[in-house]
């Protein structure tokens, strides 16, 4: 009797030596003449268990991590095949605290499903929204979206269902749909986990799209530090085209719709939205000005939805379960889930996907158990390398964005980076205003010449070196980036600035000199 083993191939888990240990694995089974399959998952998201083998059973799939190779051959000894415990044993996967305590609706095939079989895919729910967006008219997909109250999930926060229905409304003989996947945020891993472990609902939520507003062709723009998730995606793309979800008539509807994944070279700028679209029509990857917006004349100048991953990943649920179900979870006006990403200093780093309303304490303390290195928690900051610090006075902030924004920062693509009482936060500081130097277009001058100033005036308070006037300046140039640049790239650096300024003035304060030691 054959026995079924998941080792995922998601590239966090590939970084760990997930490939050896699956290697290994089919050595000690061959050796012992046992029949065992094998199956490359995608990651269930805690990585600190990476590389997660998994067993099924009669009871349910038993999980045992991290695994090492050299820890196989007592697996096998101890029966684990059987789902015999051993030291390793973390009990049913789905019982694991980390993983029982979430909502998952985007995630809820990643790490359970061969990432490449449409079949598994069909067999967990996939493909029925779908199914049912084909049997309803372009303003009928267009309200579901609208009333479900789904907001971008690549930071801005805009109501999808009104960007949609501006592209539905514009008159166009081409439309596109574009997959904003260039995931350039530290501490943020979710896009490249769907693209690994489930890229047909990635598929299926970008043909949706394509009815909803009568777009013909979509994109995928990646970056070509992701050839593993680049990868996946194309191959699932090849199968979603052979078995008719792609092509001249989509499940033989009569849509039209047809994509394909395109690489960038990484800049970070290109994750802003126009950036994109140049670097998409092979041009450099600067900022247009708006307006014109990119729904109006996006790529080669025609109506396009510019969308992230977990936006159009969030669709087919939508259309499945209907806009109530959906809207149901979260608070106030953040509705449904959010997938959040957990790193940094702490013990429990991982993809925590929950509805919105956690505070950052149950998130910090309670889900990702506090600092790996035991000290106290100084700051987190959320949102990636653009977000705000927050100090633990300000850990009773509930996940929305408008309780973040009230506070002065900002969910973004939902990445927490943790840091402990070590950190030096005008460190933390300087390294934005240099980030946003290096990653800079160079359109605009804020932005350019903003940053540039930004990284010397920190080193003269780091010096110190007439600390208040600098502090001063420093002050300024923020709100020069602020509110003169063209996009959010200048425009958000003062978040991590700002915030470190305010609620760490003691890491800003002059460095007595001390007297060398006669």
């Amino acid at each position: 009797m054959s026995v079924r083993l998941y080792v995922p191939a998601d590239a966090a888990a590939l970084a760990v030596g997930a490939d050896k240990v699956a290697a290994e694995i089919a050595k000690q089974a061959e050796a012992r003449g046992l029949d065992v399959e094998i199956i490359r998952n995608g990651s269930r998201g805690m990585l600190w268990l990476e590389p997660l083998v998994e067993v099924v059973t009669p009871k349910g799939r038993v999980a045992f991590g991290p695994v090492k190779p050299s820890d196989v051959a007592s697996l096998f000894e101890a029966g684990f095949t059987d789902g015999n415990t051993h030291p390793l044993c973390l009990g049913l996967t789905e019982e694991i605290p980390f993983l029982k305590g979430q909502t998952r609706l985007t995630f809820a095939r990643c790490g359970i499903i061969d990432p490449l079989s449409l079949e598994e895919y069909r067999q967990h729910g996939g493909l029925k929204g779908l199914e049912k967006a084909v049997s309803l008219t372009s303003a009928e997909i267009v309200a579901q979206v609208t009333e479900s109250g789904l907001r971008g999930r690549g930071g801005a926060g805009f109501p999808t269902g009104i960007k949609w229905k501006t592209v539905a409304d514009a008159k166009a003989d081409q439309k596109y749909i574009v997959c904003n996947a260039d995931e350039g945020d530290s501490g943020t891993f979710a896009d490249r986990m769907m693209m690994e472990g489930d890229p047909f609902l990635l598929i299926e939520g970008m043909i949706i799209a394509g009815i909803a507003v009568g777009a013909t062709r979509g994109y995928v723009y990646t970056r070509s530090e992701y050839p593993h998730a680049i990868a996946v995606m194309e191959k699932a793309v090849a199968v979603a085209r052979q078995a008719g979800l792609l092509g001249p008539s989509v499940l033989g509807s009569g849509y039209s719709f047809d994509m394909e994944v395109r690489a960038g070279a990484g800049a970070y700028v290109c994750g802003e939205e126009t950036s994109l679209l140049n670097s998409l029509e092979g041009k450099r990857g600067t900022v247009r000005a708006k307006p014109p917006l990119p729904a109006l004349q996006g790529l080669f100048g025609l109506p396009t939805v510019v969308n992230n991953v977990m936006s159009l990943t969030s669709v087919p649920v939508i259309l499945d379960k209907g806009p109530a179900f959906y809207r149901n979870y979260g608070v106030g006006r953040s509705h449904g889930t959010i997938p959040i990403q957990i790193a940094g200093n702490v013990k429990h780093g991982g993809l925590y996907e929950t509805a919105f309303g956690l505070t950052l304490h149950q998130l910090i303390e309670e889900i990702g158990g506090g600092t790996i290195t035991g000290r106290p928690v100084k700051a987190v900051q959320v949102g990636g390398p653009l977000g705000a610090y927050f100090p633990p006075s300000l850990f009773d902030t509930v996940f929305d964005y408008e309780a973040f924004a009230a506070r002065d920062g900002l969910i973004g693509h939902a990445g927490i980076v943790v840091f402990d009482d070590s950190a030096d936060m005008l460190k933390q500081a300087r390294f934005a205003m240099e980030f946003c130097a290096a990653e800079s277009c160079g359109k605009c001058t804020p932005c350019r010449i903003g940053s540039t100033r930004g990284v010397e005036v920190a080193d003269k308070i780091a010096k110190g070196v007439e600390t208040e006037k600098n502090l001063a300046l420093l002050t300024d140039l923020c709100n020069t980036m602020k509110f003169g640049s063209l996009c959010a790239l200048g425009g958000f650096t003062p978040y991590p600035v700002l915030s470190a300024m305010r609620h760490f003035p003691q890491d800003f304060a002059p460095t007595p000199l001390i007297e060398a030691a006669e």
